[in-house]
């Protein structure tokens, strides 16, 4: 291993070759045939097919139907702001074309998750070869192209992850361009921050900001990082990053406006945070999401809700989650401590699941967070380009859910990351243990 930055690829190794694509379509074979052959669009009608995208579907339902952007739980509840709108559109679109929770409409959903899930493939592919070499970016491509638990969101989820997941790993790869990392420096280096490379960047963190908020915690330092690769010129870009902030928030505006004038109150995203926060530290909480407890679950709870509208509900809901953090700050510590656990080396799954099932995941699960921190480690040692844009990364991304609940879908925008730091760990391994017999 050696503590130096590395050389530059040349410019003609930064196109993307038809080995990548033909391991995209690979991926997107796997995916297809997996979701196709497993029957899992079969979604179980339990709950009146509640299963079937959840709050997202049921929004979509009143889409459909002529209720508007409405009822994310069961029956008619009026306007919600419980989840951002991007793929509640898109769910609404399939329901148009194909019908309300119908095999079709499931199977469409999920397979435009595997070609989102299949493109990130030539986004890690990127990221990797821009930042390491292509061994690495060869080796992550394949990773992520076949192995079980990058795809299991895109064959088996109707939500967002695998939206969210290819949108934050196009960013990155544009925060890659836009600072010329892997490129020869051939010019100034605000040469590679152009007009419409900007406004793309803007674009991307609208659609992610609609797609999942909580991603936009990592925007500054994203931002301010390209920002740095201007060098002296930087006083210049800010009119181009005040171009991408104008496209950013005009596609949140619409979405904001429409909240303020459903309910009255400033949301400028979600409306459903205090509700979350309770159901994560209320009392019998264990770490994870008090389910049964939750509007779409509880009979009582949906009642309460329903009676007291969203807006009010999440009010009453965040006071009593903030009283009780306050009278037991030990408690709200050591419930977020063992969310961090759980976000990187077990989260719990149902009791039902065979013993060799749980052991197996839960084996799988803490052996690739390990190796890809060790692996960001180990980028951050060698100085490798953007080390420490990704270790931010890896440090915002999961910080509210440490707050709040947690899950292994939440770490799934970080996942081609960690194949990638996987991947170079285990290369470097390789090259030390060539080594080491020549030194002794």
């Amino acid at each position: 291993m050696t503590h130096s930055q590395p050389s530059p690829p040349a410019q003609a190794s930064l196109r993307t070759p038809a080995t990548i694509w033909r391991i995209v379509w690979i991926g997107l074979f796997v995916r297809l045939a997996y979701m196709t052959l497993a029957h899992t669009y079969r979604v179980r009608p339990y709950g009146d097919h509640f299963q079937f995208g959840w709050e997202m579907a049921r929004i979509a339902r009143a889409l459909v139907t002529g209720y508007g952007y409405a009822d994310p739980f069961n029956g008619h509840t009026g306007p919600t702001a419980w989840v951002t709108p991007a793929y509640p559109l898109i769910i609404a679109g399939v329901f148009k074309l194909t019908g309300i929770y119908t095999p079709l409409s499931a199977w469409i959903l999920m397979a435009i998750n595997c070609v989102l899930s299949a493109l990130i493939i030539r986004n890690t592919w990127e990221i990797a070869r821009r930042c390491f070499d292509p061994k690495v970016a060869l080796w992550s491509a394949w990773l992520w192209a076949l192995y079980p638990a990058a795809m299991q969101y895109a064959v088996r989820w109707i939500w967002e992850m695998t939206l969210t997941a290819f949108l934050f790993s196009w960013v990155l790869v544009l925060a890659l361009r836009m600072r010329g990392i892997g490129e020869p420096p051939d010019g100034p280096p605000a040469a590679h921050q152009t007009t419409k490379r900007w406004a793309l960047f803007g674009l991307l963190w609208g659609l992610i900001a609609l797609a999942n908020p909580a991603i936009l915690i990592f925007l500054p330092i994203c931002g301010l990082w390209v920002l740095a690769g201007a060098g002296r010129a930087w006083p210049r870009q800010l009119a181009h990053a005040t171009l991408a902030a104008v496209i950013c928030l005009a596609l949140i505006a619409p979405w904001s406006y429409r909240n303020w004038r459903a309910f009255h109150h400033f949301i400028p995203m979600r409306g459903n945070f205090g509700a979350e926060l309770y159901l994560g530290n209320g009392p019998g909480a264990n770490g994870l999401l008090m389910e049964y407890n939750h509007p779409g679950e509880s009979a009582p709870q949906f009642r309460l809700y329903q009676q007291m509208g969203e807006v009010a509900y999440v009010a009453m809901r965040g006071a009593k989650a903030k009283a009780i953090i306050a009278a037991d700050w030990p408690r709200f510590l050591r419930l977020s401590l063992k969310r961090v656990y759980y976000m990187w080396f077990s989260v719990p799954h149902p009791a039902d699941d065979a013993p060799w099932v749980e052991y197996g995941r839960n084996l799988n699960f803490q052996f690739t967070s390990i190796a890809g921190l060790l692996g960001l480690v180990l980028t951050l040692y060698n100085r490798r380009p953007a080390a420490r844009l990704f270790a931010s990364a890896f440090l915002l991304l999961p910080l509210m859910y440490y707050f709040v609940t947690a899950h292994a879908r939440f770490r799934h925008p970080l996942e081609p990351l960690i194949a990638i730091f996987g991947v170079y760990l285990f290369q470097s391994a390789e090259k030390s243990w060539r080594v080491w017999p020549r030194r002794g």
